[in-house]
């Protein structure tokens, strides 16, 4: 390869005429690009354009950075760069890619501002932009957060497009043609005499010239793929049972291994006697790690039965070894010391809480656990001259960092590569798992171990989703809300999950106020703040994260004073909201479920709205009251993500989401004894159950001036709609959760 070429792809870079950051960091610095990873893994006759596509003399590899954990990301990265190149789906594999700052997500920018999502002031896209250029310099590769498609959707559309018109180059180069009278169909470029050059035979001279930049994207009118119902490029393979996910790998010559950790998260290992276990058939060695002991085995098997064998003295946990004392710390953070931050602060809700009706209630959510399929599990290899590492992670580079910390080595010695995740909901952002496997092969070097949890291990060190407590008053008058004020507390995730990851992150903490904050209401008084409380038991990101507690806080609360008030709850919702796409998925919604329709003896119908990751979505349940408690029936759904990729998936997408979070709201909790989690297993945490699911109407939107991702948002509206839903069948208003403790279902 020529150096000028070789230069040229180094120094791609999508969207760098936009200048963000510019101001904050420099110009120079937010523009400069950086080197493309691919160069160093294409052989000497193929050629790559940029970070996300490498053609060779016998294949096409399309790199989807982001991490795919059943929510299939890595069919939708593929089809959104074979949409420009003119690929057909089989024509070539996908990658995960090598961690690598060129991967950072630019999404992350729109979440990590205090501006509502609908805000699109000068001063709110400043600040996105001033985000932006530091989620640039800082290289932050993470999946979550729904942004993997906003992340995704101008940028690999160009990278295919640079591909595209770069092969085509070769092709006039080849054919001497001028390359206005070549087009591309199926992985070739096709010349006017209807000869078809594959890409792969043009990849050792589209090597030797620099990639064409100045692209068009197609007009959205000639897409093939985008917005088109596709079959995911996994679905056959997860349908046979042959998709290969971490826990599947085979490493020759590794170990297995199996841990007992203080089940009191963070408490300390004081002693252990490991003479049981070192007796079992197929235990090889007992090592101790942070916090706890790991067993060597021949099989994973072996290794568990080997850890239930070990006799350990544990210290005490350090936060309240019971459930009730963690929910008496949290009572107690309702003051002016812990005030986090007061979120929204309309009209006057001290003068507007003496005029008409009041109404005052308090509503609970518990923690609840994260709970994948897939218990968590890394294969690592420590070596002199470096480490590698075979599991599923949503951030990949500061896996490098913490791995290579514990070894010694530095963060580029550190090789990652990604697998299929079996489920995540913020399981996997978390480290710990993979700091235990490298810690057991750093005792072990030159040997791969792969460390796999036990499901009661997984259950007894999962970091669960922060428990909270609200409190609201409100008044109505004339048959309309007027006040709304809204205090919640609760302990901060952000700070537990990224003290753990050793990240800082100054500020108030959002998801404290996420879902309740931001929903586009013009209620005349509305007050929102948020406490937060001492950190307890440690706790992470769970699927919508602060949304997830924040949408039954203030849409029950919301829907107490609609009822209060003698008005209809979707048509006061209606009156209240004054953001054009959420209303109209609140409209859609009402149509779809015929809101207003009588209702037969015994049925209700609950209706939520709640914007999460810039997503408005508006959720009905309808319910029967049985003799043997409540059916479910049917739930509607109306979501806005902008531009809708793939209908089928996302479809899947919005209704695994009501399942997830309907099962979460009428099942599940996680409750602390001795400093333990109580609940070790599915059958003291079940999802919602086959016999229980409803039909679930889906209907996507694209109203919004932005591309969104929905993996989150279908969650936070689904328990307030179900619990909206009961009270209207029942007239029994339940403010905890889960709701089993109060009501049964069938």
């Amino acid at each position: 390869m020529g150096k000028v070429g070789k230069i040229a792809r180094r120094s791609f870079l999508i969207g760098s005429a936009a200048l963000v950051g510019g101001v904050a960091f420099g110009a120079y610095k937010v523009k400069t690009p950086y080197d493309n990873p691919l160069e160093d893994a294409v052989s000497a006759q193929g050629a790559t354009f940029n970070p996300w596509v490498m053609i060779d003399t016998d294949k096409i590899t399309l790199v989807g950075p982001h991490g795919d954990k059943g929510q299939g990301v890595a069919h939708a990265q593929a089809a959104l760069i074979a949409e420009e190149l003119d690929l057909e789906f089989g024509q070539f594999e996908i990658s995960f890619g090598a961690p690598d700052k060129a991967y950072w997500n630019r999404a992350l920018a729109d979440e990590g501002v205090p501006f509502m999502s609908s805000d699109a002031s000068f001063i709110a896209e400043s600040m996105r932009d001033v985000m932006g250029g530091m989620v640039k310099l800082m290289g932050m590769q993470i999946t979550g957060g729904s942004t993997t498609i906003p992340d995704s959707f101008d940028k690999l559309r160009m990278a295919g497009a640079v591909a595209r018109e770069t092969l085509k180059a070769a092709a006039a180069q080849r054919a001497g043609l001028d390359v206005a009278r070549l087009s591309t169909k199926g992985g070739h470029v096709v010349l006017p005499s209807g000869e078809k050059l594959s890409y792969q035979e043009l990849a050792p001279i589209a090597a030797t010239i620099d990639p064409v930049t100045d692209v068009t994207l197609r007009d959205p009118k000639a897409w093939r793929l985008i917005g088109k119902p596709m079959q995911r490029m996994d679905v056959v393979a997860k349908s046979t049972g042959t998709q290969t996910y971490g826990i599947d790998l085979e490493i020759d010559g590794a170990v297995h291994a199996a841990v007992k950790v203080n089940p009191r998260q963070g408490g300390a290992l004081k002693g252990f006697d490991a003479t049981d276990a070192l007796a079992m058939r197929g235990v090889s060695k007992v090592v101790e790690i942070a916090g706890g002991v790991a067993v060597i085995a021949d099989n994973t098997w072996r290794a568990f039965q080997g850890a239930e064998a070990l006799s350990v003295d544990w210290g005490d946990a350090p936060y309240p070894a019971e459930q009730a004392d963690h929910w008496k710390v949290i009572e107690g953070s309702f003051n002016e010391e812990q005030l986090d931050k007061t979120w929204r602060d309309d009209g006057d809700v001290v003068a507007g809480l003496t005029e008409g009706s009041l109404v005052s209630t308090e509503y609970r959510v518990p923690y609840v656990a994260h709970a994948p399929l897939e218990p968590l599990n890394a294969t690592v290899l420590v070596e002199e001259n470096g480490v590698t590492v075979w599991t599923g992670h949503q951030i990949p580079r500061q896996l490098q960092v913490l791995v290579a910390a514990i070894t010694g080595h530095v963060p580029e010695q550190v090789a990652f590569h990604n697998q299929y995740m079996g489920g995540s909901f913020g399981h996997r952002l978390e480290f710990e798992h993979i700091k235990q496997a490298t810690e057991i092969a750093n005792q072990m070097r030159g040997t791969p171990v792969k460390l796999t949890y036990s499901r009661e291990e997984d259950f007894a060190h999962d970091f669960p989703r922060q428990p909270g407590i609200a409190r609201a008053s409100g008044t109505v008058r004339d048959g309309k809300v007027e006040t709304l004020d809204l205090q919640i507390a609760m302990p901060s995730v952000v700070a537990s999950q990224m003290g753990r990851a050793d990240i800082a992150v100054p500020g108030p903490d959002s998801q404290i106020a996420a879902g309740a904050w931001n929903n586009p209401y013009a209620i005349p008084n509305y007050r929102m703040r948020a406490y937060r409380a001492p950190e307890l038991a440690p706790v992470s990101s769970w699927r919508s994260v602060g949304a997830s507690a924040n949408g039954f806080f203030f849409d029950c609360a919301l829907d107490e004073l609609i009822h209060a008030a003698g008005a209809d709850p979707m048509a006061e919702r209606l009156r209240l909201i004054d953001h054009d796409p959420s209303r109209k998925a609140l409209e859609t919604v009402a149509e779809m479920s015929n809101w207003g329709a009588p209702l037969e003896a015994g049925q209700g119908k609950g209706v939520a709205f709640v914007e999460s990751f810039g997503v408005p979505t508006a959720e009905v349940v309808q319910v029967r009251a049985t003799p043997d408690g409540i059916r479910i029936e049917k739930v509607w759904v109306a979501a806005d993500v902008g531009k809708v990729v793939d209908p089928v998936n996302l479809e899947n997408m919005l209704q695994g989401g009501v399942v997830f979070g309907l099962g979460h709201a009428i099942n599940c909790e996680i409750t602390y004894s001795d400093g333990m989690a109580e609940q070790s297993n599915f059958d003291s945490f079940e999802g919602l159950r086959l016999y229980q699911c409803p039909e679930i109407e889906v209907r996507a939107l694209e109203n919004g001036a932005k591309i969104r991702g929905a993996g989150e948002p279908p969650v936070p509206p689904a328990a307030p709609a179900l619990a909206n839903a009961i009270y209207s069948a029942t007239g029994q208003r339940i403010r905890s959760l889960p709701l089993y403790s109060h009501i049964d279902f069938v």
